[in-house]
């Protein structure tokens, strides 16, 4: 059963631990992430971006096949289905579609536009017990096209949104998507811990998770941030182990070319790489 991820991030944010989200690209990247959940005893969040969206044939395919999965993998941590970066047509399709928590990410309209359009959701979202997620500041890097360069939030806007109702606020604090380059200033703290200061209670959200080092991810988790999102390190992970099964010729031999053999070595370092993290975070036995 699929739930919100109101729960679960307010518990992570009074443990002072970070639930991660980690985005599906195909039937591996979900039953990976499932399996190394349940094994970790973990709650966990899984991301759909809007192009991956329309990668899996659509939402209602999403919807099905995790509901599947948790079934048919006997799965009984707790599992948000979650649109990540949403726009706001987006997210309505989403909350038809069977998903647990959505992003509306309104970050790029003026402030007034970005209040009112996250009002109606939020209303909406209250009604159907689904988690909203909504964000103040653009995260830079690439995202679908889009190349920002890491804006910090205001913090006075940050408290704006949060008062209307979301489940989870992200605000930009010099985070990227993507690799970051060599010439990165890091994580703005200061910016982090006054929007954490106006927000109170609220799970702030940590984009663009991969390649942060291990003491800023720790030390923004002290300062209020409950969800962390993971994306590029895992496709990372599973290029690489499948570029080695393949320059190793292993698909040359036997029935080496079966997909299912073909995708395992990708398949077991995305749980890896999903497991490392979660310790990190420190959900571990926190389902």
């Amino acid at each position: 059963m699929l739930v919100s991820a109101k729960e679960m991030l307010e518990k992570a944010k009074a443990g002072k631990y970070a639930v991660g989200q980690f985005n599906i690209n195909n039937l591996e990247w979900t039953k990976a992430i499932l399996l190394t959940a349940q094994e970790c005893n973990s709650p966990v969040i899984l991301g759909v971006s809007e192009g991956a969206g329309k990668y899996m044939c659509g939402y209602e395919t999403i919807v099905g096949m995790v509901k599947g999965m948790i079934k048919c993998l006997n799965i009984t941590v707790p599992v948000a289905l979650h649109l990540d970066h949403g726009s706001y047509e987006g997210a309505k399709a989403c909350i038809n579609a069977g998903f647990s928590s959505v992003m509306f990410d309104g970050s790029h309209y003026p402030i007034e536009e970005n209040i009112k359009k996250t009002t109606e959701l939020v209303n909406a979202c209250n009604v159907l017990g689904i988690s909203l997620e909504a964000e103040v500041g653009s995260i830079g890097g690439e995202e679908d096209g889009v190349v920002g360069a890491g804006e910090c939030a205001d913090p006075d806007e940050c408290k704006m949104v949060a008062d209307l109702g979301v489940t989870m606020l992200a605000a930009g604090i010099g985070n990227i998507h993507g690799k970051y380059p060599a010439n990165w200033a890091g994580l703005n703290f200061d910016v982090l811990g006054a929007i954490s200061e106006k927000t109170g209670d609220m799970p702030l959200v940590l984009h663009g998770g991969t390649g942060i080092p291990e003491e800023m991810i720790k030390k923004a988790i002290s300062l209020g941030v409950s969800k962390i999102n993971v994306n590029t390190e895992c496709q990372l992970s599973f290029a690489a182990a499948t570029r080695k099964y393949i320059e190793e010729g292993k698909d040359l031999s036997g029935k080496g070319f079966d997909p299912r053999k073909l995708l395992a070595p990708g398949f077991e370092a995305i749980k890896a790489t999903v497991k490392e993290k979660m310790e990190l975070f420190g959900s571990v036995n926190k389902a």
